[in-house]
């Protein structure tokens, strides 16, 4: 299960609205859960460096993506997850997601954006050990109110 607060999901959702007719991309911060789940506490947008076909494929930059994990474990939170927009195209991993996916235990999350709204989002959670046994799975997303606590 994949647990995202309202605004993460809102935010998200609006960084493919704000991208299209191009796919968005960024990355879930968070904790695993000792019960298997993954709690987002943010997410980090980035800049889609796909430049031949940014319609139908991203690229996050690796010195993007390396600065984001130094930045979140000074923060004490992890990379838990990634994910992008289909613009146009439901919200189901394609083969080049699957081909492109690599941090195991993580959480693959699509938006399909069709005419500059967004429709559905969906999570796929990567599973195996290697690449030849790699596939994703579906996964629940559980979309959380944060209640502020008096003290």
């Amino acid at each position: 299960m994949l647990k995202l607060p309202i605004s993460v999901y809102e935010a998200l959702r609006l960084h493919g609205e704000s991208t299209y007719p191009h796919e968005c991309c960024g990355v879930l911060l968070g904790q695993f859960d000792n019960d298997g789940s993954k709690t987002v506490s943010r997410i980090e947008p980035c800049g889609n460096a796909c430049d031949d076909s940014p319609h139908n494929r991203y690229t996050i930059n690796p010195r993007d993506l390396i600065h984001i994990q130094r930045e979140g474990r000074e923060r004490g939170e992890e990379i838990v997850g990634f994910y992008h927009s289909h613009p146009d195209h439901p919200a189901q991993w394609s083969v080049t997601d699957l081909a492109e996916a690599h941090w195991f235990g993580c959480s693959y999350v699509i938006t399909s954006v069709e005419k500059g709204a967004a429709v559905m989002t969906n999570s796929f959670a990567l599973t195996g050990t290697d690449e030849v046994d790699k596939k994703f799975v579906d996964e629940t997303i559980e979309v959380v109110r944060l209640v502020k606590t008096a003290r």
